[in-house]
């Protein structure tokens, strides 16, 4: 059983890896290409709910209006993340967004009542030195330099999700909480579709369904069902193959090649990330 959790786990962060490699696929602007992705992801997700007959209820007002902020900030995140991949490297995209870990470290304690360690200082100041590496100057000007912002800001608003989703995951199913997200997000940027200039190309409507379907819903149902196989931790330490599935798909299917500085800085984030997450769990 812990060899098909496995399996199932490392097929869900392949199809969130290969969800980066879609900011270069689709030419459309992020906010479309994410309104796609939330849309076919809600449709996808409501069907599996319906299926195994897993109820839509919300359970109070307020929890109503935390699920609308969840879902503006799921899609400040992927618009965030999409925007730095399409104006630097899948890589750059991929690598700065899993800073998140850090992120939530340090905002654990704020929510939860969570001690800082010096552990938790050591590791932050190794990835922040991961992110300098990263860059290559401090010029706004420079495209790979404004990806590793954007990339940033997306990690931060993940985190703040992720933070939001550990206090309400006992209230609701995980499965019926990403839906909620995912659907709250798409009513959310419908309105500002029509602010955008965007025309779908035949391809499009095969690639949004793709991204939508396989590379959020199934790709979270699989990583959810891994659980019930095996233990978070290992979960999470997998998890941080994400940029490195991504980075090698980017490197076969679009002929992208991290420059060493990238690639160096990207080995000390992900690295300090793993060892982080371990030590965490431990403990």
């Amino acid at each position: 059983m812990k060899r098909h959790g496995l399996l199932e786990i490392h097929i869900a962060v392949i199809l969130f890896g290969l969800s980066g490699l879609f900011g270069k696929f689709l030419t459309l602007p992020p906010l479309v290409i994410v309104f796609g992705r939330t849309f076919f992801a809600t449709l996808t997700l409501g069907i599996i709910l319906a299926v195994f007959k897993i109820p839509f209820r919300v359970k109070s007002s307020r929890d109503f209006f935390v699920l609308i902020l969840l879902g503006v900030i799921l899609a400040v995140h992927w618009i965030t993340f999409f925007h730095s991949i399409q104006i630097s490297t899948v890589a750059v995209g991929l690598l700065t967004f899993s800073t998140f870990p850090i992120f939530v470290t340090f905002m654990e304690p704020i929510f939860f009542k969570e001690k800082i360690r010096l552990f938790d200082i050591l590791t932050a100041g190794s990835v922040v030195f991961g992110l300098l590496l990263v860059i290559p100057s401090f010029d706004f000007q420079n495209h790979i330099t404004l990806g590793v912002f954007w990339g940033t800001l997306s990690g931060f608003t993940f985190a703040v999700l992720s933070i939001l989703n550990r206090k309400y995951v006992r209230t609701y199913p995980p499965m019926l909480m990403v839906c909620c997200q995912n659907g709250m997000a798409t009513l959310i940027l419908l309105p500002f579709l029509f602010l955008e200039d965007w025309v779908l190309r035949p391809a499009d409507y095969v690639l949004l369904p793709i991204l939508g379907i396989f590379c959020t819903a199934v790709a979270h149902v699989l990583f959810i069902k891994s659980l019930v196989h095996i233990k978070t931790q290992l979960a999470s330490i997998t998890a941080c193959l994400e940029p490195v599935y991504g980075i090698i798909f980017a490197f076969f299917l679009l002929g992208e090649i991290p420059d060493t500085r990238t690639l160096l800085g990207g080995g000390i984030i992900l690295g300090t990330i793993a060892l982080a997450t371990m030590k965490r769990r431990s403990s």
